[in-house]
C-alpha cells in the first residue's frame, strides 16, 4: 500500500493553493487507505424505519429497542433504511483559544486544515456540507448543499476567514437553536473548537440523539507537559495579556496537570463516547492522523 504524502507544516498563505494540495492528498488517500473507511465512521443515521432486528456486537447502543429487548428478553435493535448521501454539518468555534501554538502551526491552523480536508472528502463522497461559523466578531452560515464547486467555495471562505482580534471577548455564542433547527434527522455534526470548560449548551442532549456528533479539538505539546525551561513571558490569549510562566515551579506544574484533566474531563462530557472525540496535534500530520481515526472507529464499539 502507498504511503500518503505528508502534509507541509504550516497552511499555505492563498487558500486556493492550499485546497490545490489537499485535494491531491485527499484523492490519494481515497484511491489507498480511506475507500471505505470514511463512510463507517461517517454513517449518519437513515430517517426511515426498517425492521427490528437482533443485537449484535457492535451495533450502535442508540438503536436498541428497549420495549422489544424487555418484552423478549435479549437485546432488538431498529434497523433504519439509510441515506444515500449524508449531510454534514461543521460547526467553526473560532475563539482567540484557538490562536495559541508553541511550535510552527496554532491550534486555529490545524483545525481549518483538518475541516477543510473533511469537506473536501465529503465532497468525494457526494455528501452535503453545511458550515456555521461563529467568532467573537463575525458569524455565518451556509446550508447543506453538494457538489464539488459548493463545496470548495466553502472551505476556501473558511481558510480566507481572518482570525478574531486577540483584545475582544472569548465568547462566540454558538446559534444552537438555529444549528438544531438546521441538522436533520441522521446529520453528521462535527464541533470544532477549543472546548475550554463552560456549561454544556442547551438542548445538546438532544440534539446528539438525533444525530452523529463529534468534536473536533487540536492539542498542542505544551498542553501535554510544559517545556523545560526557564522563566518565560507568553500571550494568554484567552486571558488577553502577558503572562509571566515558571515551568520549573511545582505549583505551576500542578496547576497545569489540573487544567488538563478539567480540559479532557469537560470533552468527554460532551462526546461520551471515544468515536465522537477527534483529538488532532499540531506537531503531527494532520491527514494521517484523520486516516488513524477512521481506522479506530471501525473497531467494534467505537461508534460515537
Amino acid at each position: 500500500m502507498a504511503p500518503i504524502p505528508a502534509a507541509t507544516a504550516v497552511l499555505p498563505t492563498a487558500p486556493k493553493a492550499a485546497l490545490r494540495r489537499m485535494e491531491w492528498q485527499i484523492e490519494r488517500a481515497v484511491n489507498t487507505t480511506l475507500s471505505g473507511d470514511y463512510r463507517s465512521a461517517f454513517r449518519g443515521r437513515g430517517m426511515e424505519f426498517d425492521q427490528v432486528v437482533k443485537y449484535q456486537w457492535g451495533d450502535d447502543l442508540r438503536d436498541i429497542d428497549w420495549n422489544v429487548t424487555a418484552r423478549l428478553g435479549e437485546p432488538y435493535r431498529k434497523k433504519f433504511v439509510e441515506e444515500r448521501e449524508l449531510s454534514l454539518i461543521f460547526v467553526f468555534e473560532d475563539s482567540p483559544a484557538l490562536q495559541f501554538g508553541s511550535g510552527a502551526r496554532t491550534r486555529r491552523e490545524s483545525l481549518l486544515e483538518v475541516a477543510a480536508l473533511l469537506m473536501l472528502l465529503a465532497s468525494v463522497n457526494r455528501d452535503r456540507v453545511g458550515l456555521f461559523y461563529s467568532s467573537p466578531v463575525a458569524s455565518w452560515y451556509q446550508r447543506p448543499m453538494a457538489g464539488r464547486k459548493s463545496t470548495l467555495r466553502m472551505a476556501s471562505r473558511l481558510l480566507d476567514t481572518p482570525p478574531p482580534p486577540l483584545d475582544v471577548a472569548p465568547d462566540c455564542a454558538l446559534p444552537w437553536r438555529m444549528i438544531r433547527r438546521a441538522a436533520s434527522n441522521g446529520s453528521v455534526i462535527l464541533w470544532f473548537g477549543a472546548f475550554m470548560p463552560t456549561e454544556t449548551p442547551e438542548g445538546w442532549r438532544v440534539l446528539q440523539q438525533r444525530c452523529q456528533t463529534i468534536g473536533v479539538r487540536a492539542d498542542d505539546a505544551w498542553d501535554d507537559a510544559l517545556p523545560e525551561c526557564g522563566r518565560l513571558a507568553v500571550y494568554d490569549p484567552v486571558a488577553g495579556r502577558v503572562v509571566n510562566l515558571d515551568p520549573a515551579s511545582r505549583a505551576e506544574r500542578h496547576a497545569h496537570a489540573q487544567w488538563r484533566v478539567w480540559r479532557d474531563a469537560y470533552f468527554s462530557r460532551l462526546f461520551p463516547t471515544p468515536g465522537g472525540r477527534l483529538a488532532v496535534r499540531n506537531d503531527e500530520d494532520l491527514l494521517q492522523s484523520l486516516i488513524a481515526y477512521f481506522r479506530r472507529h471501525k473497531q467494534p464499539g467505537a461508534r460515537g
